[in-house]
């Protein structure tokens, strides 16, 4: 198997080289950045497996190199890892929506670090649907085309909505949405809906799968992910 490319961009040196250590220790190819201008020549020329991101970059800053990956059709699948500090969950969920998969904050472990890496790496095409887009993960089944959900083998009663959200979340597990993400994903992006409402649907939903219910879980200032 080819030795898998990651490109870390950050402006503190000291950074760049805790992280490339430690990703090369685990068997990866790391080129670093200290710039978003660098790190776009890079992208275009050497496209990597994987873009470590961070947010506070001299010139252009981290989500602008996002908003210009996702624009060039060569490189806008690349996956992105924010790297942030404590209290920019404003930036988190920018960030989020406009395609990055997952995101460290400041100060981090080096382990975690490359467990989320590994984690997203693997993610390329998660949560397999089988032929006739039946999704089976944890003891959960979603069939969209009949609108069910089975826990267990037993079936359980939901609302549009509420089938909806989880069938969205379920087909990324470990992805992080944003509650506009999901209001987009389940009725379009010129539905009325509140971030609050989110939530209720949320709460109404973990309530109905009971015993399944910690397979959705809250991430604080952000929005909401399925359990790997």
């Amino acid at each position: 198997m080819p030795t898998q490319q990651i490109l870390v961009v950050d402006d503190e040196v000291d950074i760049l080289e805790l992280v490339r250590f430690n990703l090369s220790r685990e068997g990866f190819s790391v080129a670093c950045a200290t710039t978003g201008e660098e790190a776009l020549k890079i992208l275009k020329t050497n496209p990597p497996d994987l873009l470590l991101l961070d947010l506070m970059l001299p010139g252009i800053d981290g989500l602008e190199v996002a908003r210009l990956i996702k624009y060039d059709p060569k490189i806008r699948h690349t996956p992105i890892i924010m790297l942030t500090a404590k209290g920019e969950e404003s930036d988190v969920v920018a960030g989020l929506e406009l395609g990055a998969d997952d995101y460290v904050t400041k100060p981090f472990s080096p382990r975690v670090l490359t467990a989320r890496v590994k984690a997203v790496l693997r993610r390329k095409i998660p949560a397999e649907p089988e032929p006739d887009g039946v999704l089976r993960i944890h003891d959960l089944v979603i069939h969209p085309g009949r609108h069910e959900v089975l826990l267990s083998g037993e079936p359980l009663q939901m609302t549009f909505t509420e089938f909806e959200i989880l069938n969205y979340l379920a087909r990324r597990p470990g992805w992080v949405f944003t509650r506009a993400q999901i209001v987009d994903a389940v009725r379009g992006d010129d539905y009325p809906v509140t971030d609050r409402s989110v939530d209720v649907q949320i709460v109404g939903l973990r309530k109905k799968l009971g015993s399944a219910g910690h397979y959705i879980e809250t991430v604080r200032g952000v929005g909401y992910r399925f359990k790997e």
